[in-house]
């Protein structure tokens, strides 16, 4: 069997450690919002929303920039991974909820700086017929890391005597390593390096490919019922669930999707794109349609557990098929447009979820993202089927 690039081998396990440092903090914020700075839903919506949504803009720009430098993007990536990792370790300090919102949005400008040019490179390195494998590889060791970080949260909180600020803080020690590691671990490919770079396309959305803009619009659609995951734990923690089971449900959560990333993504390249995407999608329309029914601890488990297991599934098909759509030279602006169009519906998405949580209740919240989730699955069969 080919095996991957090294560089797609390296790229993951920088991913694993910003990940591992990441997910340290990231499932202690709405523990944070709602114990230590007295925020709900809206709040959490917000800061999930509108972070994502301002690092969507800069996906786009940094991709295209990358492919402008003839495909010199590792520069990008690694002031990427240096700003989040700055910038997160700050939420230990923060003493009400609009500073969680800026530094959050912060750590988002990064991963919109990395992500575009980062996934290009992925792309740029690895053979059509292994990218599933590839993206699949890559999003196994970045749940992977989640699951790390989630379990070490989880054991500093159950056996010392530090605090949740204190340790938002240590995650600085991870996050430093994975930019290290981008630094010295990684070459770029340079398409032509001792000629002139062709002048890029238009950066106008009719500039993409009919069978893209149908691809983006649909999963934007259903990035928008896809509010984020934190949500699961903020309903955890309304059900009366303990901060460390918490965080043990959110590294088992991570753990079903680093499980079946890979074999999702060789599936994928196997059987075709468009299959895994699809039974990906239904699974998460009837996870979230569960969650409105769930109503103790062990029903939150079986529920959160099936969702992240078939979420897997499809997570390197999902980017996969950009890099089918693009050719090399526009590699780095496709993913742009594909970052842009899932931040863009992620601010709408996180506020809708937080407002009908706070106005109606947390079951409606998750019946009507189960359903627009279903329609979006529906929507891809009929009109964006993936052409590999």
């Amino acid at each position: 069997m080919q095996k991957l690039p090294r560089t797609v081998v390296v790229l993951g396990f920088v991913s694993f450690l910003n990940d591992f440092a990441s997910d340290i903090v990231i499932p202690l914020i709405p523990i944070l919002l709602a114990t230590v700075l007295a925020a709900g839903p809206v709040a959490l919506g917000l800061i999930e929303g509108v972070a994502d949504g301002v690092a969507a803009f800069l996906k786009l720009w940094s991709g295209r920039h990358s492919d402008a430098l003839a495909g010199r993007r590792k520069g990008l990536a690694v002031s990427g991974y240096l700003l989040s990792n700055i910038a997160r370790p700050l939420l230990g300090l923060a003493t009400a909820w609009p500073v969680v919102l800026v530094l959050r949005g912060i750590d988002r400008v990064g991963k919109g700086i990395r992500s575009a040019p980062r996934d290009a490179l992925v792309a740029d390195v690895t053979p059509p017929e292994m990218r599933g494998h590839a993206f699949g590889f890559h999003r196994a060791l970045d749940n992977g890391g989640a699951v790390a970080g989630a379990l070490a949260a989880a054991a500093i909180l159950a056996w010392s005597p530090l605090s949740l600020s204190q340790v938002i803080l240590l995650s600085a020690l991870p996050g430093f390593l994975a930019v290290g590691l981008m630094a010295g671990g990684v070459k770029d490919v340079h398409r032509a390096p001792d000629a002139v770079p062709a002048p890029l396309p238009p950066l106008s959305w009719n500039a993409l490919s009919r069978p893209m803009r149908r691809y983006l619009l649909v999963l934007g659609l259903f990035t928008l019922a896809k509010a984020s995951e934190t949500f699961i734990l903020l309903l955890g923690h309304q059900l009366g669930v303990g901060v460390v089971e918490l965080l043990l449900l959110w590294a088992a959560l991570n753990l079903c999707k680093a499980v079946t990333c890979t074999r999702g993504g060789k599936l994928a390249d196997r059987v075709g794109r468009g299959p895994l995407l699809m039974l990906s999608w239904t699974a998460f329309a009837l996870s979230f349609l569960l969650l409105g029914k769930v109503t103790g601890s062990a029903g939150l488990w079986v529920v959160t557990l099936f969702y992240g297991l078939f979420m897997g599934l499809s997570e390197g098909a999902e980017r996969a098929v950009i890099g089918d759509f693009a050719g090399p030279a526009e590699r780095g602006t496709a993913f742009g447009w594909y970052h842009l169009a899932l931040g863009l519906a992620a601010v709408p998405a996180g506020l809708l979820f937080g407002l009908i949580w706070q106005y109606q209740s947390a079951a409606m919240a998750f019946f009507v993202a189960g359903g627009l989730a279903a329609a979006s699955a529906l929507l891809l069969r009929i009109w964006a089927w993936p052409r590999s």
